[in-house]
């Protein structure tokens, strides 16, 4: 049997390799041959061509047939043309930006991305409305329209060692440059559904395991727990020893957390992963708090140029000037709301308190 991987040298690549090879496979990877990354054993035949061209992928595979393809990387409506009737299994990787209000809250009645998200949900409708979903969306079409046993994976923000938009890296800076306090929209509160590297390497591979279930279906991935921001920022502190102050901020100002979130809003984002734990009978394969302390490790030792490329892409400025003076303008309004008198202050209610500890009469 063999494989081709397309792509195979980003974050889940030398995951989705071993698996493959693990199960029997002669695996091939795919990719423009700019970098290369030791986890990819020496037997597995390595294809240099630039994967957003058609016409150079095919040119580069000749006649070759696979008895199963993952395209995770480059042009994927060629890739899927190339490959029709060229592979016996067609695993196509996508995106949750198809989902309508995943980068545009507004788009939704009400306003918001549903919580959590399943794989029915409204799709982007047209590229006016969101070019990168539209495009997203189309090509997943014509996966299908070449490959109708075809299996699409949409995922979310991948995490863990290689990533090139490490959005850790923002805490973990900000730690190693001794800084007390974080800066978070609504305290960081926001949730976000994130999917650790080997978590969504195994959940393309429950597929390959089970071909006949996965054969035309479409599956949300990510991790099963959904963590805060707050959460995420905390644990990374306690990983690298440092005590870390929260300081919460409202989202429209939070600045310093868009990169965090690759969004300027602080809307909930959570996929739905009913499908694929139900039909394919996905787990994580590395719970989230240890996919979070591998990241931290990889990032301490291979720490990003400060201003390089990768800051850059993820927008973070490290404005720490900027960040104390928003630091005492939160402290400055928290002062005033504690100065605030009520003629009678709100409460939790009783709903869950025994009446006669609130001083009332238990009600028999």
């Amino acid at each position: 049997m063999n494989a081709l991987v397309i792509g195979g040298t980003g974050p889940t690549g030398p995951f989705v390799v071993a698996g493959l090879r693990a199960r029997g496979y002669d695996v091939a990877i795919l990719h423009r041959g700019e970098h290369e990354v030791p986890e990819i054993p020496p037997e597995v035949l390595h294809l240099h061509t630039d994967p957003w061209s058609g016409e150079a992928v095919a040119s580069c595979l000749g006649e070759r047939r696979f008895d199963v393809v993952v395209a995770s990387y480059g042009r994927l409506r060629e890739i899927a043309q190339v490959l029709a009737g060229r592979a016996g299994r067609f695993l196509a990787i996508g995106g949750v930006p198809v989902y309508r209000g995943w980068m545009r809250p507004e788009d939704c009645t009400p306003e918001g991305l549903p919580v959590p998200t399943g794989e029915d949900a409204p799709k982007v409708a047209n590229a006016a409305e969101l070019r990168k979903g539209f495009q997203i969306l189309r090509s997943e079409e014509a996966v299908f329209a070449h490959h109708p046993d075809a299996t699409i994976f949409r995922y979310p923000h991948v995490y863990g060692p290689r990533q090139l938009v490490p959005r850790e890296w923002c805490i973990v800076r900000r730690i190693l440059d001794g800084r007390r306090r974080l800066v978070l929209g609504d305290g960081g509160l926001t949730l976000h559904t994130f999917g650790y590297a080997e978590n969504l390497a195994h959940a393309l591979l429950l597929a390959v395991d089970q071909p006949e279930v996965a054969a035309g279906r479409v599956y949300n991935c990510g991790d099963e727990q959904v963590w805060s921001l707050r959460q995420v920022a905390l644990t990374i502190a306690r990983l690298m020893d440092h005590e870390l102050e929260i300081v919460p901020v409202p989202g429209a100002f939070a600045f310093p957390t868009q990169p965090l979130l690759a969004h300027e809003r602080t809307d909930h984002r959570v996929m739905d992963l009913t499908r694929i734990k139900a039909e394919l009978g996905y787990r994580d394969a590395v719970p989230t708090g240890e996919g979070l302390r591998r990241t931290v490790d990889w990032l301490v030792a291979n720490r990003p140029e400060p201003g390089g490329l990768t800051e850059k892409i993820l927008g973070d400025t490290f404005d720490y000037v900027a960040e104390d003076q928003i630091a005492a303008a939160q402290r400055r309004y928290e002062a005033e709301l504690r100065d605030v008198v009520y003629t009678e202050r709100p409460g939790p209610g009783l709903s869950y308190v025994p009446a006669d500890r609130r001083g009332l009469a238990r009600e028999e």
